[in-house]
């Protein structure tokens, strides 16, 4: 099948517009791209890179410059089998980060957390948009936080718990079965007073999928888009990428790329990478390639 804009164009209606706590995103042909900062010691990928708060000061502005549309900040690992920290050494973390941070980059700036208390924090320093990959579900205070905040969301699926959710995880077909969850989970949270305006969604690649499961959400991407929401999809460096090449010493940011090249095809809004630059560049090349 060769690919054009005119295909992309004739592609599912999809959400074009995400509006945060002081401005919105709005969507084009080319996916918004949310730059990664862990400020963890654990994580699978970066764990401890940027644990100094100069080092993760210094990789944020990187990350801008080198176009990054988001900053996701995160104090918590949620690699499979880590164990949760308290709300105290989460605020130890992101907090004097968040705090230097302040006026000092100009894009939306994201944190990555499934408690109110580290969110709460967060938002009194300027954050936009709340990442809960529990889909809001861990901490029966983060609902009304959100709303009364107004706050961009993602609420993300996951089976099971990342202590638990590479256990053997079993789906009827995985993309109708998260399809649905994510179309009651939005529902949920509007009925809770979420405008749904402010509401992106998330099927949770490797949150409780095999390799097997996390390709098939990949190649049937676009069906999400029947939720009418913004689809963020967190794909980079994760083990099914080393599965598929074969090695999983590799350096997995090509690798990335290639999905996130696919991902784009399928019209995903936002894509959570840690690679910026290669993404903002491959991607900016993709679509002029294809006339756009």
């Amino acid at each position: 099948m060769t690919f054009t804009m005119e295909i992309l164009a004739q592609q599912t209606e999809r959400a074009r517009l995400w509006k945060l706590r002081t401005c919105e995103l709005h969507f084009g042909t080319i996916p918004k791209i949310m730059g990664i900062l862990n400020l963890t010691p654990d994580s699978f990928s970066d764990g401890g890179s940027f644990f100094t708060v100069q080092s993760a000061i210094d990789q944020a502005k990187r990350l801008e410059d080198e176009g990054a549309d988001i900053l996701d900040i995160g104090g918590e690992s949620t690699r499979p089998y880590s164990q949760t920290v308290t709300p105290e050494d989460e605020l130890s973390r992101v907090v004097p980060v968040l705090e230097k941070l302040k006026g000092k980059v100009q894009i939306p700036i994201s944190i990555d957390t499934t408690k109110s208390k580290v969110a709460a924090a967060a938002f009194d320093l300027g954050a936009e948009i709340l990442n809960d990959v529990s889909g809001l579900e861990a901490d029966p205070d983060m609902v009304e936080l959100v709303k009364s905040t107004k706050v961009g969301v993602c609420a993300m699926h996951m089976q099971g718990t990342p202590q638990t959710m590479q256990d053997r995880p079993v789906y009827t077909d995985v993309v109708a079965d998260i399809l649905g969850y994510l179309e009651a989970r939005d529902q949920r949270l509007v009925e809770q007073g979420i405008a749904p305006e402010r509401i992106c969604l998330d099927p949770g690649i490797g949150f409780g999928k095999t390799h097997e499961h996390n390709l098939e959400l990949i190649h049937r991407a676009g069906e999400f888009h029947a939720t009418q929401r913004p689809i963020l999809i967190g794909h980079s460096r994760k083990g099914f990428i080393a599965k598929v090449l074969g090695n999983k010493d590799l350096d997995r940011c090509h690798g990335t790329v290639g999905v996130s090249l696919a991902l784009a095809l399928h019209r995903i809004q936002v894509l959570r990478v840690h690679d910026v630059a290669a993404h903002v560049q491959a991607l900016k090349l993709f679509f002029a390639s294809l006339g756009g």
